[in-house]
C-alpha cells in the first residue's frame, strides 16, 4: 500500500539538517499551516462549484455556464467579488465580537483538520484521542454563532443564532451516540486505531445493523450541525433574511461561508474515517488476490473518493427534502433519533461483549 511517510520524513530530516530543532519545528508548523489554509481555499472553490453542479443535475437545469468553460471558473468570480467588496460593520453593533466571530469559525474548522489521517502515514498530529478531541472541538463552533448574533445588534441575527445553538447542542448528543458505537467495537480513541480495526472490512459492512443505523444518524446530525438544509434554520431566507449572518459582507461573510463548507468536509471526513475505514482501501476478509488490487489504488483517493461520497449525499439531501420546522426539527432529535441511538450503543455494547461482530 503507498504511503506518503517518505515525503514528511524527507522534509523532516532537511529542515532538521539545516536548521536548530527550534527553528526545525516552527518551520514544520508554518508549513502545516499554509497547507490547510491553501486546503480550505481549495475547498472552498471545488465544494462552491460541485454544490451548483449537484442541485442543477437535479434540478434538471444547467448552472453556472458563463465564467470559464462550462462555468468552471465561476467559483472564481464570486470569490474575487468577496474579496473587493466593501466590509461593513453595523453602527450598534459589538465591533469587537461582530469582527472576532467569523475568526472563530475559522480557527475551529483549522482545530478539527489535526487528527484526520488523510492518507497512510498522512496526518497532522496522531492524538490517541483523536475522537474524543474531534467532539470536544467542534461544539466551540457554537459559540461563533451565538457571539455573531449577538454582536450584530439586529432582531434577525440573534433569533437564527439562538435557533442554531438549540439546533447544534441537541444533535451533538446524537453525533456522540453514533461515533460511540464504533469507538466500543473499536476499543480505542485514536482515529489512527479505528481506520486499522478496519483492514478486513469497513465498520459499515462488518458492524451488522447497529452500525447502519449509527452510520444513518450521524448522516442526518451532520447536516443538522453544520446548519445545511433541510435543517438550516439558523440561516432561513423566507423568514430571517440571512439569519446569523445578515449583517455580514465582504470577507468576514466568506469566512462564515467558508467555514460552513470545511465544516461539511470535516463531517464527512470523520464519517468516512469511522464507518467506511478512512484511508483503508476496501478488503474483504481473506481473499488475499482481491485485497492486494484494492491496495494499488492510493490511500489519499480512497479517503476523497468516500468523503466526496458522503458530501455528495449531503447536497442531495439539501436538494431533496424541504426545510423542516424548528419544532420539527427538535422533536426529530428528542423523541426519535436520541431514544433511537440510546438503544443502539446499549446493543452495539452486547455485539462488543459477544463478540457477534465479523
Amino acid at each position: 500500500m503507498w504511503s506518503l511517510s517518505d515525503i514528511t520524513t524527507s522534509i523532516q530530516d532537511w529542515l532538521n539538517q539545516h536548521f536548530s530543532p527550534t527553528w526545525s519545528l516552527i518551520f514544520q508548523m508554518l508549513i502545516v499551516g499554509i497547507s490547510v489554509i491553501s486546503l480550505f481555499a481549495i475547498l472552498g472553490l471545488v465544494l462552491v462549484m460541485m454544490e451548483r453542479k449537484v442541485s442543477a443535475w437535479m434540478q434538471i437545469r444547467l448552472g453556472p455556464n458563463r465564467v470559464g468553460p462550462k462555468g468552471m471558473l465561476q467559483s472564481f468570480a464570486d470569490t474575487l467579488k468577496l474579496l473587493v467588496k466593501e466590509g461593513m460593520t453595523p453602527g450598534g453593533a459589538d465591533k469587537f465580537l461582530f469582527n472576532l466571530a467569523p475568526i472563530i469559525a475559522m480557527i475551529v474548522a483549522m482545530l478539527l483538520m489535526a487528527p484526520i489521517a488523510f492518507a497512510k502515514d498522512f496526518q497532522i498530529w496522531n492524538l490517541n484521542i483523536g475522537v474524543l478531541y474531534v467532539t470536544a472541538i467542534s461544539s466551540i463552533s457554537v459559540i461563533s454563532i451565538l457571539m455573531a448574533g449577538w454582536a450584530s445588534n439586529n432582531k434577525y441575527s440573534l433569533m437564527g443564532a439562538m435557533r442554531s445553538g438549540a439546533q447544534i447542542v441537541s444533535y451533538e448528543l446524537s453525533a456522540g451516540l453514533s461515533i460511540l458505537t464504533v469507538v466500543v467495537l473499536t476499543g480505542s480513541l485514536s482515529l489512527n486505531d479505528i481506520v486499522y480495526s478496519q483492514q478486513n472490512g469497513w465498520w459499515i459492512f462488518k458492524g451488522h445493523i447497529p452500525v447502519i443505523i449509527a452510520f444513518l444518524i450521524f448522516l442526518v446530525a451532520v447536516t443538522a450541525e453544520t446548519n445545511r438544509a433541510p435543517f438550516d434554520l439558523a440561516e432561513a431566507e423566507s423568514e430571517l433574511t440571512a439569519g446569523f449572518h445578515t449583517e455580514y459582507s465582504g470577507m468576514k461573510f466568506a469566512l462564515f461561508f467558508l467555514a460552513e463548507y470545511v465544516n461539511v468536509f470535516i463531517g464527512c471526513a470523520i464519517g468516512a474515517t469511522l464507518f467506511l475505514g478512512g484511508w483503508m482501501p476496501f478488503h474483504i476478509g481473506n481473499w488475499e488476490a482481491f485485497n492486494h488490487v484494492m491496495d494499488y489504488i492510493p490511500s489519499g483517493l480512497w479517503f476523497m473518493g468516500k468523503t466526496f461520497f458522503l458530501i455528495f449525499v449531503i447536497m442531495w439531501f439539501r436538494w431533496t427534502f424541504p426545510r423542516l420546522r424548528i419544532d420539527q426539527l427538535l422533536n426529530l432529535e428528542w423523541k426519535y433519533l436520541l431514544p433511537i441511538g440510546m438503544f443502539n450503543i446499549l446493543l452495539v455494547t452486547l455485539i462488543a461483549i459477544m463478540g457477534w461482530h465479523f
